[in-house]
């Protein structure tokens, strides 16, 4: 078995997932949990399942973490737990989901097999941690097909199984090992043909790194060389893309063609899900899938924003070019800091809906009494009694017991698109040095669009790994593209040229697709839509934005980074003050063709980028409601063509919410809401308003 692919054979394996018949999708609002028969201290899945059914789930998750209790030996299976499980599950009405258990390693098999043990930078991991394999190691492959095969066709004609997960929250793992590094060399050769003419876009002949025959090629583990380490972290993006395009296709060869493929996709992690991923291509890898999922967790009790569930929702909409998706993961009590209020368990579920989410599930049905997580617990406590989470969880299960087929597959409709990109992720992280390690591709990413999302200004998430129109648009913004190639550049100096409106920040347009800076004035391709040139930065002190043009009062300041920018046609909106260079453009805007470019030369503070994505938008005609965080407005449309709209109080405070709507009842009660009404919320409250 050849598991190291090239790139060319990873787009054909994609293309040939592709052409699959559409299975049968959810055609109402899932709501469930993970559940593991392994974990708890005696059989009691039918009790357990009695007490889902009366709480309102709808779906479990099995098996995705449990192999070697699946598979104790190798070639010998045990299905003791998945048909329990599974039979306690239908005679309750509960549809299961099952997932692949290829995440964490038996230990029959590191045993056998020292060599699936991932190979890092480090050195190979060892046994022990989840994730600690080598998703391309032959060995692994052979172990995972045999399990997957076995599993699929034991669950397959269970009338309880309507789809698969695929893996668990997969990633590369950070594996450099000889063969695959090997492999790289190979897909550089392909892409470039010569060594000349990879050194001449990698700029290699600094510090000598230059490479004269393929055969010298270095170990890539200790370059220096950002181009080259940044190659290799798009070709280890390519070898999850591949592995679960691999794993789709097996698993499509023997599940039934009415049940569906999906993955539990993660975000950043900075102790909870934060921003894009920088290990995995989510629009690449999505294409091998029906259904993308998501796992979302977020802070809780006094600071709970909703920011987390509102990016990672809109971000997992994307995937697959705006189609609604599945919350696989979310926290239910959780980490002790994350208990939820009285209140947020039921804002968290509806926050979840408001973005297309077109499934609710929580890690975990119990709490575990062992293991690394035994303090992440889940609807129960280690004592599997009912509590106070369980009882909020089953008002939820309630109103979707009614509500589900209505609020299903919520259609949005934003006219805001924020510009994202694994490529400049990666190349603007590779010199966080400039900054004493401080600012990262998506602090720039979040700052925007907490600006935005707080301020009731709805956004889709693209990427130019995605299929998404920007024309749809009213206004598209562009946070630190750092890296990116001409023709990408074009295609954004494109639609503003056609009557599109873009607001660039810094760090945009610098370098190339290999993260090679262009021998240009800054920035870049960009430059002349801007109507702005650069060629000084730096790093501000107590520097602010002369005059206060925005009203901004104590958060008018210049933060973390500060172009001094030249204007060739554009305007100035606004200059520095205070520092070295005061007077010096700070921001500026360029009619283009038919649109507008705005180019922001530094990172404003959180309030103070509110106010100026709030006058880009008002600018670009973007609609957007009245309301101010902790005031969420969430809206879409419905599939009987009604519009809805999501009301979401983030306070412990009640609240009356001025709503400039048409007449509209509220589904969760039934109450009328008259136009231009003003409506109350509880603490923590949420109302979904859908239009009469």
């Amino acid at each position: 078995m050849k598991a190291v692919r090239t790139l060319s054979a990873i787009a054909a394996l994609l293309a040939g997932t592709a052409a699959h018949a559409a299975p049968a999708l959810p055609d109402t609002i899932l709501f469930g949990a993970a559940y593991y028969d392994e974990y708890t201290p005696s059989p009691r899945a039918e009790q357990d399942a009695a007490m889902m059914k009366a709480a309102g789930v709808t779906v479990v998750r099995i098996a995705e973490s449990t192999w070697s209790t699946l598979e104790p030996e190798p070639g010998k299976f045990d299905f003791t737990s998945i048909d329990r499980t599974l039979a306690a599950m239908h005679r309750n009405g509960i549809k299961v989901i099952v997932g692949t258990p290829t995440y964490a390693l038996p230990t029959w098999l590191a045993k056998a097999h020292p060599n699936v043990l991932v190979v890092r930078k480090d050195g190979p991991a060892r046994y022990g941690p989840r994730q600690n394999m080598d998703i391309t190691d032959p060995d692994f492959r052979a172990a995972a097909e045999r399990v997957i095969v076995a599993l699929i066709d034991h669950v397959r004609d269970h009338p309880a199984v309507i789809g698969y997960q695929l893996d668990n929250e997969t990633k590369a793992y950070g594996v450099a090992s000889p063969r695959v590094q090997a492999a790289f060399q190979q897909s550089l050769r392909q892409r470039f043909g010569s060594t000349d003419a990879l050194n001449k876009a990698f700029g290699l002949d600094y510090w000598s790194n230059r490479i004269n025959r393929w055969e010298d090629f270095p170990d890539v583990t200790g370059t220096i060389n950002a181009s080259l380490g940044n190659a290799f972290a798009a070709y280890q993006r390519g070898l999850v893309t591949e592995y679960l395009g691999w794993q789709a296709g097996l698993v499509r060869a023997h599940a039934k063609p009415s049940q569906f493929l999906t993955q539990n996709f993660d975000l950043e992690w900075r102790g909870h899900s934060y921003g894009v991923q920088p290990e995995v291509n989510h629009w690449q890898a999505g294409k091998a899938l029906d259904v993308a999922g998501v796992d979302i967790y977020h802070p809780a009790q006094g600071a709970l924003t909703g920011a987390e569930i509102a990016f990672g929702g809109d971000l997992a909409r994307s995937i697959r070019g705006g189609q609604n998706y599945l919350v696989i993961e979310t926290q239910a009590q959780g980490f002790p800091q994350w208990t939820p209020y009285p209140g947020q368990l039921r804002l968290q579920a509806y926050s979840h809906l408001a973005s297309g989410a077109n499934m609710i599930a929580y890690w975990h049905w119990a709490s575990t009494s062992a293991g690394l997580e035994t303090y992440w617990k889940g609807l129960l406590s280690q004592d599997y009694a009912p509590n106070p989470v369980l009882a909020e969880a089953a008002t939820i299960g309630a109103d979707l017991k009614r509500l589900g087929k209505r609020l299903v597959n919520l259609k949005k409709d934003n006219q805001v698109a924020l510009y994202v990109s694994n490529t400049a992720l990666t190349s603007m992280d590779s010199f966080a040095f400039v900054t004493g390690d401080k600012l990262k591709y998506n602090d720039v990413v979040r700052r925007l669009y907490d600006a935005l999302y707080r301020q009731n200004i709805e956004a889709d998430i693209v990427s130019p790994d995605g299929a998404a129109d920007l024309s749809r648009y009213k206004l598209v913004i562009v946070p630190a593209l750092y890296a990116a190639s001409d023709a990408e550049l074009a295609k954004l100096n494109a639609y503003a040229k056609a009557g599109g409106h873009v607001l660039t920040t810094f760090k945009s347009g610098f370098a190339d697709e290999n993260t090679r800076v262009r021998a240009s004035a800054q920035p870049g391709g960009l430059s002349q839509a801007a109507g702005v040139t650069y060629s000084q930065f730096t790093v501000p002190q107590g520097v602010t934005l002369a005059g206060d043009p925005y009203k901004a009062s104590a958060a008018n300041a210049v933060t973390e980074w500060q172009e001094l920018l030249q204007p060739t046609t554009a305007s100035v909106l606004a200059r520095y003050e205070g520092g070295g260079w005061p007077g010096t453009p700070a921001l500026t805007r360029n009619a283009f063709g038919k649109g507008e470019v705005e180019y922001m030369g530094f990172l404003p503070t959180p309030d103070l980028a509110e106010k100026i994505l709030a006058e880009a938008s008002d600018r670009a005609g973007v609609q957007h409601p009245a309301l101010h965080w902790p005031l969420i407005q969430r809206s879409g449309t419905l599939t009987d063509g009604k519009r809805v709209h999501y009301i979401l109080n983030y306070s412990a405070t009640p609240t009356g919410a001025p709503l400039a709507l048409p007449k509209a009842h509220d589904l969760l009660t039934g109450k009328a809401i008259g136009a231009g009404g003003t409506l109350d919320l509880a603490a923590w409250g949420v109302a979904v308003l859908a239009e009469d």
